[in-house]
């Protein structure tokens, strides 16, 4: 069983080199899920799972997800296959932790908005509910607010009535908050409630917290599960490859850039400007420009640029205006912050960005003007738009999946945990190794590749 500390350190993924017997003994620690104890009581889903003998359906619990996709890492790992790193897959159990009949359930959604909020709340509880069993589902407002008393924010009971048609919606329907609360205060409401079973739906931060509170539970001694259906729009939580929403807003994004781009060519030396969310991580910037191809530079926080001089962006876009009559400029919102000044920490501890896009409109305004070069730049921000959008047919199918996985593994005693996608299956990743880092655009990698293969832009300015 996986340690309780959260003292986890990040998997030092094979590259040019593995690591040693040692090391590697090391790595599969990392990647196994703590449980409350042995599964005794027969599943719901045992008569459908006898019906299907394949892994997709029925889950041996000795199986696993290797961490690896290639021969040429396995072969060099020189381990025989038990010994290889890997997840444990997601998805039902023959045998569960919980007795549904005596089990209550905790639903709260924190931080950002992020399109498919509601899919996830109404999952959860119809899967509890309808195959589980489940009679007892308590709501926290506002997020970790609602599970401390000074606020006094309403507990709500949730139910198949009470979720009926939300996914049609965007946002949540328990509403969210960001800012760090008491994880005592917060067990005292478990308790309180006499809650088995907490889902936590946000990103980053509110794993953070969704592990301090499973340490507060481990530590009296409790038996309740903490899951969490880790939620980041811009798709920056490692190990796991797509965080939901993420495709509805990179989709969302194209309708921007194709609406700047429309404007950028019905102007003489007509220039789009458009900003999308990605505070460390430039993937929806990457996609939307790739799903759009109408882009000719994207810069996001993970490639430095020079702004100015022979080689740097603003003469390349001055160039390229002039012999093509326009250009479409797609920024990620934490590109360029070494030209700003930082401004502190928000209340869930993240540094504030200043507002790239704005001082990027001003600096292209200005660099024209010096040049005696017309320009109409147009600038869009519809970050908030695409938070607040319901999520599209992909997202739905995956927020479903998604919870259901969350489910599943709750009800067998899982804990301190999150449910991802890896290698194309459902596995749980320990909620000390899905906060170890941040999923990154990898500057050598293909996707970037593809990005300055479809704007044509140089590798670097500088």
């Amino acid at each position: 069983m996986a340690p309780r500390n959260g003292t986890h350190q990040p998997i030092n993924r094979p590259e040019t080199a593995l690591p040693d017997h040692e090391g590697m003994v090391d790595e599969r620690a990392q990647l196994e899920v703590s449980r409350l104890g042995e599964c005794r009581i027969d599943s719901p889903l045992s008569a459908m799972l006898r019906r299907q003998r394949t892994t997709q359906h029925y889950v041996d619990e000795d199986d696993r997800v290797l961490l690896d996709d290639t021969v040429s890492l396995l072969a060099a790992r020189g381990v025989p296959v038990e010994e290889l790193p890997g997840f444990e897959p997601g998805g039902p159990r023959s045998k569960i932790y919980f007795d549904p009949s005596k089990t209550r359930v905790g639903i709260v959604t924190c931080g950002g908005l992020c399109p498919g909020l509601n899919d996830v709340i109404r999952a959860l509880v119809l899967e509890l509910t309808n195959h589980y069993g489940v009679r007892r589902i308590f709501g926290f407002r506002n997020g970790y607010q609602g599970m401390t008393a000074r606020y006094g924010r309403p507990v709500v009971d949730l139910d198949p009535d009470a979720v009926a048609g939300i996914n049609e919606y965007g946002g949540t329907i328990l509403g969210t908050s960001r800012g760090n609360q008491d994880p005592d205060e917060i067990v005292d409401c478990l308790e309180q409630l006499s809650v088995n079973v907490l889902f936590v739906i946000g990103g980053d931060g509110s794993m953070r917290g969704a592990l301090r509170i499973a340490e507060v539970v481990a530590e009296r001694g409790l038996r309740i599960a903490v899951v969490g259906v880790p939620k980041t729009i811009d798709n920056d939580i490692p190990y796991i490859e797509r965080s939901f929403g993420f495709q509805t807003a990179f989709g969302k994004a194209t309708e921007a850039i194709r609406a700047a781009h429309v404007e950028a060519t019905a102007f003489p030396n007509g220039i789009g400007l458009v900003q999308l969310m990605g505070r460390h991580s430039g993937f929806i910037a990457c996609y939307a420009a790739l799903a759009n191809n109408d882009s000719d530079y994207v810069l996001i926080p993970e490639v430095p640029f020079a702004l100015d001089g022979p080689g740097g962006f603003l003469e390349h876009l001055r160039q390229r205006v002039v012999e093509r009559g326009h250009a479409m400029v797609v920024v990620a919102e934490g590109a360029g912050q070494e030209y700003l000044s930082a401004k502190g920490v928000d209340v869930s501890g993240n540094a504030r960005l200043e507002d790239f896009g704005r001082y990027l409109r001003g600096r292209i305004a200005e660099h024209f003007a010096a040049a005696r070069v017309e320009a109409n730049l147009k600038y869009i921000d519809p970050s908030y738009t695409i938070r607040s959008v319901p999520a599209d047919p992909y997202d739905s199918v995956y927020c479903i999946r998604l919870a259901h996985a969350a489910v599943h593994a709750a009800m067998a005693g899982r804990t301190e945990m999150v449910v991802g996608r890896w290698r194309g299956r459902f596995v749980h990743v320990p909620i000390a190794l899905a906060i170890s880092s941040r999923n990154l655009v990898d500057p050598d990698g293909d996707l970037w590749l593809s990005v300055l293969e479809a704007t044509g832009q140089p590798p670097v300015f500088a």
